[in-house]
């Protein structure tokens, strides 16, 4: 989980083509179709805070957890001041003290940083506790195909005028697991260029065990769909989504 150091000023121009619209309209429409109304929602491994920023500008209340505290130092230059959003940074195994939240968002594959059924669970837990009965738990993983066919052996490099970046993707050393290799070399304004590597493992799981672990730890309603469509995961798809909710006391 200690990864995005160094590599958290350069993230948002390094993934400026992700496609963070999607994840947006995607959260939207899950919360129009299980009509929550006014939510107040976490999102878990908010990172540079892409995505909040993104949903405060549509009226959201939202606050904001990650374990890197170079991440929210990023994401809190994007926060509107007026807003009175908050950041946190804590590992998702183990929130504490932030308050019930209406929905819990998970989102850009954050949970494939953890690597074990043991660790996922306990994020699980962590989740389930900061939700208010009946709230709702959305998040996005890799699917295992993507690990095997895409991520392993994906190679990346730029060159821009005032930094380089050279990324690649190994088999990890656990099932439909990925290391990812970045070096970069930054412009300093001497001229001289500065290096720094980052190092980052991902794992994941199947559909049958990550929805296993969420009704172990009490969700409900488990809903699971496919590369931002409404539809199920297929042979090909890329990332599943998704959706649960708290199960209501008895």
């Amino acid at each position: 989980m200690n990864a995005y150091q160094g590599f958290a000023y350069y993230y948002d121009e390094l993934m400026e083509e992700a496609p963070y619209k999607e994840w947006v309209l995607w959260i939207e429409k899950t919360l129009t179709a299980n009509e929550v109304t006014a939510p107040h929602l976490l999102d878990v491994g908010c990172g540079t805070g892409r995505i909040m920023a993104d949903l405060i500008k549509k009226g959201y209340r939202i606050d904001g957890v990650d374990a890197s505290e170079e991440m929210l130092a990023v994401a809190n230059e994007k926060m509107p001041k007026d807003q009175g959003s908050r950041l946190f940074c804590q590992d998702m195994r183990e929130l504490e003290g932030l308050g019930v939240f209406d929905t819990v968002i998970v989102t850009c594959d954050s949970l494939n940083y953890l690597v074990t059924k043991k660790d996922v669970e306990k994020a699980f837990a962590s989740f389930y506790s900061h939700l208010k009965t009946g709230g709702l738990l959305l998040f996005d993983v890799h699917s295992l195909s993507y690990m095997e066919d895409v991520l392993a052996g994906f190679q990346f490099a730029e060159s821009l005028e005032n930094r380089s970046c050279i990324w690649n993707c190994y088999n990890g050393e656990d099932p439909y697991s990925v290391e990812h290799e970045l070096t970069f070399f930054i412009k300093e304004e001497d001229g001289r260029y500065r290096r720094f590597d980052e190092f980052h493992y991902q794992r994941t799981f199947s559909q049958q065990e990550y929805e296993d672990m969420l009704r172990a730890q009490g969700f409900k309603n488990v809903r699971v769909t496919a590369d931002f469509t409404d539809q199920p995961p297929g042979q090909g798809s890329d990332r599943l989504f998704f959706t649960a909710i708290k199960k209501d006391l008895q």
